[in-house]
């Protein structure tokens, strides 16, 4: 089910809210001296292509922004603790300047859900009279927040509340329960007093539990969907977040101390920036035009230029990638932003001789830019990640063909941007066609004559927030378990066959694996060496490498699942997973966020 939209004219923050809401609680800050603790939670069971390298490589963007409100609010001791880096990593051990913190908040992606769940166990472990509010956030949180929540009486682990918006929604928590804290009072008991007073309704993109306070919740508060900001400048400048950076290490622990700044690119090689957000196609699997209630919203090409140089120079990062979601979706709007980088100069030199960086397109719009391609590389862009789903325009059509394809390619490869395909297998796929561009094999072949030097295939799989997401369920499409073996949360990545009606979905299967071999192999990364499919001489050798490595990884997590296809039997869902905790609104009528067929509490 796709996110609710809210009503026309309330759906976006005044201008400078953002900002505003930061200024009032740094005039709040110095009477409360909060400490922080923000967890990224990481499954490590997760690791294959194809994200094997960036998910180590680089501080996700999410929690160092949430790290970057934060301090921008006046609350500099903070903390991010990235799982990727901190495994072992136990919330009931963090002290954080010589105390448990007053804060602990936890991010997470669907897939990373046990890990969460673990995260927050943990915390509840510490003892109620100093224990931290805990507060959920991330992807996960935002489609399924009643996850978070626990009503299992002998496992009454959860968080006090979800987030299920962006950092605005985190300080206007902030705000109602600092006006309200009562001197020496912990923030978890101010936050249960103004829960139980009703003070948490009227912020939107709240989830809380009503119920005992040890207890498990016998009931969920949904406050609606977030209103968005919309200037995307407004938001805390992320440099503040790579100063809270936890190293990393194998202790339970925190450090006495994040990361020097000049460290940081040690561990985080990649800088990852939101410079804009949303995207104008429909496709039906995916979250995101609902999530940004149908707006387009961006950073102007003067604050990515001060903010990349400004963390070239802090941290020595020299490598960006794009957090967008079509980052060609406007073509105004692209070009004031790669205009302005273009333009700019860095001690002396041009901005693409100083940074590289890449991020997400599509077919369609990058032949739109087709007479702009030299100021996109001017302006740093290296690789462009493009959804190109199926070539023939099968699966689902964003304007592309097997021609416009091979031209967009083209095209890229002239200006020496490194074409990234991301495609998605179904089940009307065949592995090869003869003649034809119908067959994974063959597109994979197309696109590798047409210049690709990384390969991205996924199954398709319904996203939470998707318009297919419940029909999926529904139809019978999606797995409970195979060969006796339950579908996980950190299976749905689109690694494993979980949702098909292919009577031999083994064969789906085996078909991802192939085509990574196919496409990454040592016969390739010779050619490579001595033929690259790039002006850029090394990342084509390179990427076979990586691509060589992460196969090894995706066929030793995948092969057994492979042949539970093939030979166990496969049992399947009929319902989507509703939450087994009733949830109401604030009046007591449904919740935004829940799904249909979930209970009200009055059921």
């Amino acid at each position: 089910m796709e996110l609710p939209p809210r009503t026309p004219g309330d759906r976006q923050l005044r201008p400078g809210e953002l900002r505003d809401i930061c200024a009032r609680l740094r005039r709040m800050a110095p009477e409360h001296d909060l400490a922080s603790v923000i967890a990224c939670a990481f499954d490590h069971r997760t690791r294959m292509l194809p994200f094997i390298v960036a998910d180590m490589w680089m501080a996700p963007a999410g929690v160092r922004a949430i790290g970057s409100a934060m301090v921008e609010a006046g609350f500099p001791k903070t903390r991010i603790v990235l799982q990727q880096w901190n495994r072992n990593f136990r919330p009931s051990q963090m002290r954080l300047d010589g105390r448990v913190p007053d804060l602990f908040m936890v991010s997470s992606m669907q897939i990373h859900t046990a890990a969460c769940h673990n995260l927050l166990r943990d915390a509840g472990r510490i003892d109620p009279a100093v224990r931290p509010l805990i507060i959920a956030g991330g992807p996960k949180v935002i489609y399924e927040p009643w996850d978070v929540f626990s009503n299992d009486s002998a496992d009454p682990r959860g968080a006090d509340v979800a987030v299920t918006g962006e950092e605005y929604v985190l300080l206007q928590l902030l705000e109602v329960l600092l006006t309200e804290r009562a001197g020496g009072e912990s923030l978890r008991k101010t936050f249960l007093r103004a829960r139980d007073a009703g003070l948490l309704d009227e912020i939107p993109g709240l989830v809380y539990a009503r119920g005992r306070p040890d207890g498990p919740a016998e009931e969920l508060v949904d406050t609606g969907i977030q209103r968005l900001v919309v200037d995307l400048d407004e938001a805390p400048h992320p440099a503040l977040g790579y100063r809270l950076l936890e190293r990393p290490s194998d202790r339970a622990t925190l450090g006495a101390r994040p990361i020097p700044p000049g460290q940081v690119r040690h561990y985080s090689r990649m800088g990852g920036l939101v410079l804009t957000l949303g995207c104008k196609f429909a496709c039906p699997y995916c979250p995101i035009p609902a999530y940004n209630q149908r707006m387009y919203r961006v950073k102007s090409g003067q604050r990515i230029a001060e903010e990349m140089i400004r963390l070239y120079r802090e941290f020595g990062l020299h490598y960006f990638f794009g957090a967008d979601d079509n980052f060609f979706n406007s073509q105004d709007r692209t070009l004031e932003i790669v205009e302005t980088l273009a333009g700019t100069d860095v001690d002396g030199k041009g901005f693409h001789k100083t940074f590289r960086w890449g991020t997400e397109a599509t077919i369609h719009d990058t032949l739109k830019m087709r007479e702009h391609l030299r100021t996109v590389r001017k302006a740093g862009v290296i690789a462009l990640w493009l959804g190109v789903e199926d070539m023939t325009g099968a699966l689902v059509s964003k304007g592309q063909t097997v021609d416009n394809t091979q031209e967009a390619f083209r095209l890229l490869r002239e200006r020496s941007i490194l074409p990234m395909p991301m495609m998605m297998h179904h089940d009307d796929q065949p592995l090869y066609t003869p003649r034809r561009a119908e067959g994974l094999l063959n597109q994979i072949r197309l696109l590798r004559q047409a210049g690709a030097i990384s390969l991205q295939v996924l199954m398709i799989t319904p996203a939470t927030g998707s318009k297919l997401y419940e029909e999926a369920f529904t139809s019978g499409m999606i797995y409970r378990s195979v060969g006796g073996r339950p579908v996980e949360q950190r299976m749905l990545d689109g690694n494993y066959v979980i949702a098909s009606k292919h009577p031999q979905s083994w064969r789906k299967q085996f078909n991802i694996l192939i085509a990574y071999l196919f496409f990454y192999n040592p016969v390739r990364f010779f050619k490579a060496v001595f033929f690259p499919k790039s002006r850029l001489y090394l990342p084509d050798p390179v990427m076979q490498l990586i691509g060589m490595w992460g196969l090894a990884q995706t066929v030793r997590c995948t092969i057994g699942w492979a042949f539970r296809l093939m030979f166990g039997g496969i049992r399947r869902r009929t319902v989507p997973p509703v939450s087994p905790i009733p949830m109401r609104n604030p009046s007591g009528g449904p919740a935004a966020h829940a799904l249909e067929g979930t209970k009200l509490p009055s059921d």
